[in-house]
């Protein structure tokens, strides 16, 4: 491996991070004080920025309006991107809707694009991805699907509930996961729908509240009653739809990684701070052991988390699945990342915990980091399965 980046990746790094601290940030205090965080036109006038600097979409090729770069280029760009919370989206490289672009690329129909995937690149429309559900469904194990697909004529019709579908409060349309074959296995038998957000049948039931900062979407529970779609709204082939979802998980885990190690990062940073200019017991903060351990510990393990990373992100640019890889990441980074802010908070001390400081709205946040796109405790199945595959003969 090569762990070199390009004069253009790191030219392109320091202007994102620019760009967050002095476009983004300053529009951090509506996270804790307004629903949706940004209001639209907000959004719209910070993306139009973003834009007009060159920074839009890092991750999607040039003919839709991006950057071009590989997975392994946006990795320092995606970090930067991500010491705010508001940073991706002004960007277009936030959760669902990148990792929602990044499977319309791989495999949307030319119509799907034209009437998806172009107007979701160009920033116009949001996107949300429906598959998570409330008991007895599919949660954690995704073989438990209850929403069904049944064939009427030449239509699907789509009846089921789901929950926490990130973005849903004011997306355009839906990625909605199916049963079509309950006579095969679940992960064989299941399909990718796109629902327009209006077609009759949709119904959003309620915003689920959840921890820390509000984001943009929600995470709604949703219900189709009746949902009636053409043949034509199947995203790639029926009973693919496991096969599909793995290609968008993979990149998406390590996207979340490198989203969030910008913003520990970024704790990381203002516990040093404090840590230098606040004095105690004869003299700063950061003259004490116990608070200078703390540091070390953080730093040791962003920088773990980031090699991580990297590999994983190579082992894809080389065509393998890395499933054992990403799955190590997504717990090690996950769980570094809660480390690292709850540190900064202890650090800071009574600060840390006040909202005068974003500290406290990331520990709250990133709770569910180690949760969404597989707890921790399902990739840590994951990789146990191999190790004692590979070890145990």
């Amino acid at each position: 491996m090569d762990f070199s980046l390009s004069p253009a990746v790191q030219e392109l790094t320091q202007r994102v991070r620019q760009f967050v601290e002095q476009e983004v940030i300053p529009l951090e205090h509506h996270l804790n004080h307004h629903e949706p965080p940004l209001a639209p036109e907000a959004l719209r006038a910070l993306r139009d920025k973003a834009k007009a600097a060159g920074l839009w979409a890092p991750q999607l090729p040039t003919e839709l309006g991006g950057l071009g770069l590989t997975l392994q280029e946006i990795v320092p760009v995606f970090e930067a991107a991500g010491r705010s919370l508001l940073g991706p989206a002004a960007l277009n490289c936030a959760a669902p809707d990148e990792g929602n672009m990044h499977l319309l690329h791989l495999f949307a129909s030319p119509e799907q694009v034209e009437r998806y995937l172009k107007p979701l690149a160009a920033g116009d429309i949001r996107s949300a991805f429906a598959m998570t559900e409330p008991p007895p469904g599919a949660g954690s194990d995704p073989t438990m699907l209850r929403t069904r697909a049944v064939r009427d004529g030449d239509h699907w019709v789509i009846n089921g509930h789901k929950w926490y579908t990130s973005g849903a409060a004011g997306a355009a349309f839906f990625i909605i996961m199916a049963v079509t074959n309950p006579d095969v296995p679940t992960h064989k038998g299941a399909t990718l729908f796109l629902a327009p957000a209006d077609a009759p049948g949709i119904e959003i039931v309620r915003h689920v509240p959840t921890m820390g900062a509000r984001d943009l979407g929600g995470h709604p529970e949703v219900k189709f009653h009746d949902l009636r779609l053409p043949p034509s709204a199947i995203l790639g082939e029926e009973g693919q739809g496991f096969a599909l979802t793995q290609q968008r998980l993979g990149p998406a885990r390590l996207t979340h990684c490198m989203r969030w190690t910008g913003i520990a990062q970024r704790a990381l940073e203002i516990a040093t701070r404090y840590a230098a200019e606040r004095h105690a017991f004869g003299g700063p903060l950061t003259s004490h052991q116990a608070v200078q351990w703390m540091l070390a510990d953080s730093a040791m393990e962003l920088h773990a988390g980031r090699l991580m990373i990297h590999q994983a992100a190579w082992l894809l640019a080389q065509g393998h699945q890395a499933r054992q890889e990403t799955s190590m990441c997504k717990v090690f980074v996950a769980e570094a990342v809660n480390r690292v802010i709850d540190r900064a908070i202890q650090i800071c001390g009574g600060t840390g915990i006040s909202r005068d400081l974003p500290l406290s709205t990331w520990y709250e946040a990133a709770r569910a980091f180690r949760i969404y796109d597989g707890a921790s405790e399902v990739h840590r199945m994951v990789v146990a399965r191999q190790v004692v595959k590979q070890y145990a003969g």
